[in-house]
């Protein structure tokens, strides 16, 4: 998703990060990245995921309308919620501008095609949220990726909850799966929300393309499905779809180091060690999007997709070579530590309700 305003790449500014960071490190790193040219435009690469992710959704549409057996159809329910999530992964690259037409408004056009219509999200409010979360990663006050009603990711946070929210926080550890069969929903609803409050420059625009999306999604579905069918169609997709998000965006920063206004960590270092990488392998390349790549990512978020596997040896060995800590684990290793995490910080929670 892109939009005219600040985009993710450009935040902070370069000439920013090279001052506050120690002896130039990241302008050091910068040059070495550029050298091997992995900050190159890549159209093919980019021209070709969208068409092969556009093909992947016309394959599930078109089942919706020829299948007519429940169990089958709700299978593609759980594969459109996979494409969804692809779809969601190109629309994240091109807020980045990983790739981008040379007219703004095609981009826009693009963005909003892949954003508003295609996923009922609106690309702004992603732009502003996805912002201040690559400027702020894991900042208490700051991000707002670490400010979920429902959730607590360090203890201050935890004893700050009142009412459901406390008791949900109390067993977070075991809740977070069924919580993110809700991710969807609250993508639509905070939305919603900043178009309703009128914070996006297009609003119009924005609202009339979402209101197409919701207007398509159901009228195809109870068109061509019984209304019992249609509405467990749709409680799988969007469930499934929320829960495949949590799986490629959990795992990048939660139960890592969190910062809190007095922090004085530079660029370099903050965006590297409030992230993690998942291990590297042609599955989990597809599956994240590039995203388990989350160090090289947040170093440089207008790199392409496809570089940041070639990047990562680079950043791997300057890291290594100035002592700054590059955490990497496996897929059932980060969740086995966000789980870890999770349990601890509600710890107090359940102590508490012990000694009433």
């Amino acid at each position: 998703m892109s939009a005219d305003r600040q985009s993710p790449a450009d935040t902070p500014g370069e000439s920013q990060v090279a001052s506050r960071t120690p002896v130039g490190q990241y302008a050091e790193l910068k040059r070495r990245i550029k050298q091997n040219g992995l900050m190159d435009p890549q159209p093919v690469y980019y021209l070709g995921k969208l068409s092969s992710t556009l093909g992947l959704l016309a394959v599930g549409l078109a089942l919706v309308v020829l299948l007519d057996n429940t169990w089958l159809l709700l299978l593609d329910a759980v594969y459109l919620a996979f494409v969804f999530g692809q779809i969601s992964l190109v629309a994240h690259d091109w807020g980045h501008r990983q790739f981008s037409f040379r007219s703004s408004w095609k981009n826009d056009l693009v963005t909003l095609i892949v954003g508003n219509l295609l996923l009922g999200v609106s690309r702004e409010w992603w732009v502003d949220k996805h912002n201040e979360h690559h400027g702020n990663p894991n900042h208490t006050d700051m991000d707002p990726d670490v400010d979920i009603p429902l959730m607590a990711f360090d203890e201050e946070q935890a004893l700050e909850k009142r009412g459901l929210a406390r008791f949900v926080v109390k067993y977070q550890a075991g809740l977070i799966f069924p919580l993110s069969l809700l991710q969807a929903l609250s993508m639509h609803r905070s939305s919603i929300e900043f178009l309703v409050g009128k914070k996006a420059k297009n609003t119009w625009t924005e609202s009339l393309l979402i209101g197409a999306h919701f207007a398509l999604y159901f009228g195809v579905l109870f068109t061509m499905l019984e209304p019992l069918v249609a509405v467990l169609f749709v409680a799988v997709h969007r469930g499934l779809f929320g829960a495949y998000m949590v799986s490629i965006f959990a795992p990048n920063h939660k139960a890592m180091p969190m910062l809190d206004k007095d922090s004085r960590m530079d660029f370099l270092h903050r965006q590297v060690l409030t992230s993690r990488n998942v291990l590297a392998h042609p599955v989990t390349d597809f599956w994240y999007g590039g995203l388990n790549y989350q160090i090289e990512h947040h170093l440089f978020p207008r790199m392409p997709r496809n570089k940041l596997r070639s990047a990562q040896s680079i950043v791997k060995d300057f890291c290594r070579d100035h002592a700054i800590g590059y955490h990497e684990t496996s897929v059932l290793g980060s969740y086995r530590e966000i789980l870890q995490h999770l349990h601890e910080v509600g710890a107090p929670l359940r102590e508490a309700g012990k000694n009433r």
